[in-house]
């Protein structure tokens, strides 16, 4: 049986870890889900990797959300770099899923883009672990996680 690993954080203001194993409950089967909450978004690279090497993990899905100040984006940064190093440490897929707070225009946008980008990229994550093909035929079609699609451009 695969294991999805969930790492989030308590600094985010919507529970994303709760959307996307709502998500997944709803798309297949086949799999067991194993949680793992850390205080900010710079500990889901050691949170990721941890459910890999540790939990047996076959893919992790991480969810934070920056803030909006300079200082919360290098924070993300510095994760987002975390979590490409445990990706290659581990041979194992985390897909990054960062919600920046002035993304939104108000609470109830961000609210929704946080559920809605927390259960797009659950999907693509199951999808990567039992479904790949499915990703290969999505390949270019300017699909985006939580907000609208902005479709394929086509040349000539």
């Amino acid at each position: 049986m695969k294991t999805i690993g969930i790492a989030d954080t308590t600094f985010a203001r919507y529970d994303m870890g709760h959307s996307a194993i709502d998500e997944l409950k709803k798309t297949g089967t086949g799999f067991r889900i194993v949680r793992y909450t850390v205080p900010g978004v710079k500990d889901l690279p050691v949170a990721s990797k941890k459910l890999i090497e540790e939990q047996g993990c076959d893919i992790v899905i991480a969810l934070g959300m920056p803030g909006p100040m300079q200082k919360d984006k290098m924070c993300a940064h510095e994760a987002s770099t975390g979590l490409i190093r445990a990706q290659l440490m581990t041979n194992k897929h985390i897909i990054e899923v960062f919600v920046h707070e002035d993304e939104a225009k108000d609470d109830e946008e961000l609210a929704y883009l946080a559920d809605m980008r927390a259960r797009e990229h659950a999907v693509n994550a199951y999808d990567l672990l039992f479904n790949p093909e499915k990703l290969t035929r999505r390949a270019g079609t300017g699909l985006r996680q939580g907000f609208a699609d902005k479709g394929p451009v086509r040349y000539r």
